[in-house]
């Protein structure tokens, strides 16, 4: 089974997950920026976020033998700090980066009018760039929030079908699918979906583009969640070819409408010597994925 994870947030997770998202069968990732759990106070702070994104990070993945791509984005929950609101001037010379494969996680967090001027100026960045856009629709609120994140969208210079809508459930499937948007669902514990409603989804719905994440983060959460996606699809009488499609071909259809998506997997693998900026993450050496040498 190869996976292709669309939105997890991997700057959270240890070198223990890669290893085990690799026996797993996660070959690419998508890192969404996010919020990190206590404000910003700088614009500054964002920067050097983007920064680690498009380096530090894509390396840590590949030593690993799995492939990193990011998207880039003032979020929703910091759209509402004013301190926040330069970033949106700097984002343009970041979202030419060759790494950077979609405008994101963007829409709403408390459907507040700043967040209707940042969601609506990075669709517009998202179409000025060429890029396709991941939508995070509220944890409150869903479907009027999925509501207006539609019509912000409908309004916008980006076509329906660039748009992945993200975090969606029973509530929010239905006008998402009507909507031409890609569908994007978080598989989660306890506060999103879980792998048997996500199946019930997928047996009601089919797997057309669809998207399965693990969103996994700092909380409580799970990087294998794709895999158990996966397996369970299996063993509920999905054909090998829906689980490629929702856990691997989709992602690749989405996110290479940007075209700068990069699934070399040989590339990816970097020697267990090489460095980033004089830093190596596999002290004792050892192939990707391989069993942790003692230390």
């Amino acid at each position: 089974m190869r996976i292709f994870d669309p939105h997890i947030h991997m700057t959270s997770r240890t070198t223990d997950d890669y290893e085990a998202m690799y026996a797993a069968g996660v070959r690419a990732v998508v890192e969404p920026s996010f919020w990190l759990g206590q404000p910003r106070t700088s614009p500054a702070s964002f920067y050097d976020y983007f920064d680690s994104l498009l380096g530090w990070e894509p390396f840590r993945a590949a030593q690993h033998g799995i492939a990193h791509h990011c998207t880039l984005a003032l979020n929703p929950k910091e759209a509402n700090d004013p301190r926040c609101a330069p970033v949106l001037d700097e984002l343009p010379r970041y979202l030419v980066k060759d790494g950077v494969v979609a405008v994101g996680e963007i829409g709403y967090d408390s459907m507040t009018p700043a967040e209707d001027t940042a969601l609506a100026a990075q669709l517009q960045l998202a179409a000025d760039h060429g890029l396709p856009a991941l939508v995070h629709t509220p944890h409150r609120d869903k479907l009027a929030g999925l509501r207006r994140t539609l019509d912000v969208v409908k309004e916008s210079a980006l076509p329906m079908d660039r748009v992945l809508v993200d975090h969606l459930n029973e509530t929010t499937v239905k006008e998402a699918e009507d909507s031409g948007c890609w569908l994007g669902f978080s598989v989660y514990p306890d506060t999103k979906m879980d792998e048997e409603r996500m199946v019930a989804i997928l047996r009601e719905y089919g797997p057309e583009r669809v998207l399965v994440n693990s969103a996994a983060d700092w909380g409580r959460s799970d990087p294998l969640k794709t895999r158990k996606v996966g397996d369970l699809m299996r063993a509920e009488g999905f054909t090998e070819d829906d689980v490629d499609r929702v856990l691997w071909r989709n992602p690749v259809a989405f996110y290479g409408l940007s075209g700068r998506l990069d699934l070399d997997l040989d590339s990816a693998e970097t020697e267990a010597t090489a460095t980033h900026e004089g830093n190596s993450i596999l002290r004792g050496g050892g192939a990707p994925a391989a069993a942790p040498t003692e230390r």
